[in-house]
């Protein structure tokens, strides 16, 4: 292999120097400086992929883009001191006395730019990329990272790591996601590093000149996304690294899990205990101590004497079964997987060919290497064990790799599809490729779509798990910590995230347990999760005031399904996430990186929860621009303006967005359970015209793919009062026959379609129901709300069109 040859010692700092030669290729230009290679790909109008390796050669990551160059137009000019590349949408200035680009809009706006004199530098096998720091410049992104939601000033590191009890500060974490959006003067761009090494990033952490990314080894790879708004840079990165696909409903319901749950008869009481109390759940998980010595691909015969009609048992109750899957082979003799996996050559190696061990739960180990596709194949097959029992979940655990030391060696070999490298190069992409390895295994019958939950993982992920935060801790810290998390995730391409309810390590107060059910009724994910040798953690063991809260949450949860599941279908099209920082859609509104307000996001776009410590009993809330209705009484706000609101235990801010469309149904206990048929759209008056779309499917099979969806967009019109419900799209018949709408913030007195008057009743509303022992509170501060009075009408739901004009 040809490398640049170079007088400047690897002690120093070895910039790409002087731009030699170039040419055009069919997506952009390629070329040489004094100290590399280089390409300058576009991928469409507003992605570019910039490449610069010291060997002629470049070094790719097959693990994380999907996408391919689209063949679009660019224009190539040259002056004697840049090359200037352009499309429709975008500008980069590429100076040639010393390699450095500068990228702009079509309106000549500066987005990013390599500091002039070191752009592109090498420290021995150290590669970095130095960016100039813009005026005010925010930082965003970065997936799984503590700390504040601006990231400037900060430095952090992409290495997978298992990270007990993690500090709300502490980096880095089990994930690694090096992708991140630049905040500044009214615009944004994003920065994808795609390098599977471990990589810095730093924000202007101890200096003022410049940002930059930096990897131990490997090549300058990574792409420029421009978009005229943060959500489109998203979408352009969900675009490269792929989108997440309709995860089976009842994956959006409640999932409880302790480590561990054993025996059956414990399994089955905590089954019984959620049906007898009338509180929704989904999901059971069975953690490391169903198992035979913590052995994957085994059930502990006295445990778990039958396990297949254990979940059948609990199929009939309607719960899914989700079991822990480590990635850890014990080395036992007659331990099938592990002579499997050793006379097939699936495991890490040493270079002098023999199996790398390490000790985690069972002992001593051996490790698949999921980098391989034989590999995975083989582990998919052995999920047969699984699947044949009737588990539907696999929550790939451990996964950085995790083992006891925590320092694994960096001379393994790993395949990495074909090219065999280190751990220093394949560590942060090991997770990811067991999680794929899961799905694949789930999904081997082609008939029920997987649920696979990851600890670790890295860009592109989302085409394969949802992800939890790790093992966090019970503290009010962790608890908003967990909110930004989670929000970072979805700004990062990981749209089904969410962390444990109530904490991990430790044991959470009853307000705190309380309040944590609340907030995580507005997360993606809805799993709690308790370790060993801890006081019992459902939602019934810590008193009846909690567990009527934990209650009132959980219902509303699953009356909230309509808005969820097609806020799913909307996440596998946009790539945008269902807990939406703020800083997606208001950027440039100051308020928003304020640390008071910092843990407010949209969840479905419509509600804006501003979540309180358990301990608050008023809090600051910051209410954007537009018009915003306390869900749980309808007060109207301006938006613009700090409010204070009560927060006590039992109710959890939460604003509609004047102008959405919230639909409901029913309570039911779990996702498979009938509703009563109503489909209630609660129409929330705004400015102009907004835009909602409905969307259903069977929430099973890959149907929807074939057409086997309903489909139908719903336009709210508040300045001329109408409400058109258009023709629905799709072979799916939907579930609701009946369409209750109730209109909040109108005036009303009479209804019409189609010409008719249709008869308007006044209906009083209640989101949360009436805790009779605890609500009103003793000093009647904040009594139960209902909100009465409200504009209703209700109509079949199969009518091909409908228009609804409202007026006075």
């Amino acid at each position: 292999m040809t490398t640049v040859a170079t007088s400047v010692t690897r002690a120093q700092n070895q910039s790409a120097g002087k731009v030699l030669s170039w040419e055009p290729t069919t997506h952009g230009i390629t070329g040489r400086t004094e100290a590399s290679y280089f390409k300058i790909s576009l991928f469409t109008d507003t992605t570019v992929r910039i490449q610069l390796s010291r060997y002629e050669q470049f070094s790719s990551n097959p693990y994380s883009v999907v996408q391919s160059p689209k063949g679009i137009s660019v224009n190539v000019s040259e002056t004697p001191e840049a090359l200037t590349l352009e499309t429709t949408e975008l500008k980069i200035v590429l100076t040639k006395n010393e390699w450095a680009l500068s990228f702009y809009d079509q309106q000549g706006n500066l987005l990013n730019q390599d500091d002039p004199a070191f752009g592109v530098s090498w420290l021995g096998t150290e590669v970095t990329n130095y960016k100039k720091l813009q005026p005010d410049e925010k930082f965003i992104g970065l997936g799984e990272k503590t700390g504040g939601i601006d990231r400037a000033g900060q430095a952090f590191t992409n290495w997978n790591t298992d990270y007990f009890a993690y500090g709300v500060n502490d980096d880095p974490l089990y994930m690694s996601i090096p992708f991140y959006i630049g905040i500044h003067g009214e615009r944004a761009y994003g920065i994808f590093f795609d390098n599977t090494h471990k990589t810095t990033f730093n924000f202007g952490a101890s200096n003022r000149r410049f940002s930059y990314f930096s990897a131990e080894d490997g090549d300058m790879d990574y792409y420029f996304l421009q978009g005229n708004t943060v959500a489109e840079i998203i979408s352009g990165y969900t675009s490269l690294t792929g989108k997440m696909s309709m995860p089976p409903l009842w994956a959006l319901g409640f999932q409880q899990c302790r480590y561990s749950y054993y025996p059956e008869s414990e399994v089955f009481a905590l089954a019984d205990n959620f049906r007898d109390r009338d509180m929704p759940a989904d999901v059971i998980y069975l953690d490391i101590h169903h198992m035979e010595k913590y052995k994957v691909f085994t059930f502990d015969g006295e445990k778990f004497p039958d396990p297949k009609s254990m979940i059948q048992t609990l199929k009939a109750k309607g719960f899914r079964v989700v079991v822990i899957m480590d990635p850890g082979i014990k080395v036992e003799k007659d331990y099938l997987p592990y002579q499997e996996g050793k006379d097939k050559g699936l495991f890490l190696n040493y270079p002098d060919g023999e199996t790398y061990e390490g000790q985690v739960w069972p002992g001593w180990c051996a490790f698949p290497d999921f980098t391989s596709a034989k590999t995975r194949q083989w582990w998919a097959e052995k999920m047969a064990f699984y699947t044949d029992a009737g588990v539907d979940g696999f929550w790939t655990d451990m996964n950085e790799p995790a083992s006891w030391g925590q320092h694994t060696p960096n001379l393994i070999n790993f395949d990495y599809e074909g090219e065999q490298v280190s751990h220093r190069k394949a560590r942060n992409v090991y997770g990811m490729q067991m999680a794929r390895a899961a799905q694949e295994g789930a999904f081997k019958n082609g008939k029920e779509r997987p649920f696979t939950l990851t600890r670790a993982g890295f860009s592109g992920i989302q085409r394969f798990a949802a992800a939890w935060t790790g093992d966090n801790v019970s503290s009010e810290e962790h608890m908003m910590a967990g909110i930004r998390l989670v929000n970072s995730l979805g700004i990062s391409g990981v749209s089904f995230a969410g962390y444990d309810v109530g904490g991990f390590c430790g044991e959470a107060s009853k307000s705190l347990f309380a309040r944590w059910m609340s907030i995580a009724a507005f997360s993606p994910l809805y799993r709690a999760h308790s370790m060993i040798n801890s006081n019992d953690a459902e939602p019934w063991a810590f008193g009846e005031e909690v567990e009527e809260i934990s209650k009132n949450y959980l219902k509303l949860r699953y009356q909230m399904l309509p808005l969820l599941y097609t806020a799913f279908h909307k996440s596998s099209q946009d790539g945008l996430p269902l807990a939406k920082s703020l800083t997606i859609d208001y950027p440039f509104d100051e308020n928003i990186y304020d640390g008071r307000f910092q843990n407010q996001y949209l969840f479905c776009d419509s509600l804006l929860v501003a979540p309180a410590e358990s301990h608050k009993e008023i809090t600051k809330a910051y209410l954007p621009e537009g018009n915003w209705y306390y869900f749980f009484h309808d007060q109207s706000y301006l938006g613009g303006q700090e409010i204070y609101v009560d927060t006590p235990i039992n109710y959890l801010p939460v604003f509609v967005k004047g102008g959405s469309i919230v639909p409901l149904q029913s309570p039911v206990s779990h996702t498979a359970e009938q509703h009563d048929s109503i489909l209630r759209l609660h129409v929330y008056k705004g400015e102009g015209i907004s835009s909602y779309f409905h969307y259903e499917d069977d929430g099973r099979s890959l149907d929807y793919k074939k057409g086997g969806f309903y489909k139908r967009e719903i336009l709210l019109d508040s300045d001329r009062q109408t409400l058109r419900l258009t023709k629905p799209t799709g072979d799916f018949a939907s579930r609701y026959k009946q369409l209750s709408v109730i209109f909040h913030g109108f005036e009303i007195n009479e209804v019409t379609s189609a010409g008719e008057k249709l008869p308007l009743t006044r209906e009083n509303i209640a989101f949360l129901h009436k805790i009779s022992d605890f609500d009103p509170l003793p000093d009647n501060r904040l009594p139960y709300h209902e909100i009465a009075g409200l504009p209703t009408v209700t109509l079949p739901h199969h009518a091909e069109e409908i228009i609804l004009t409202f007026g006075t």
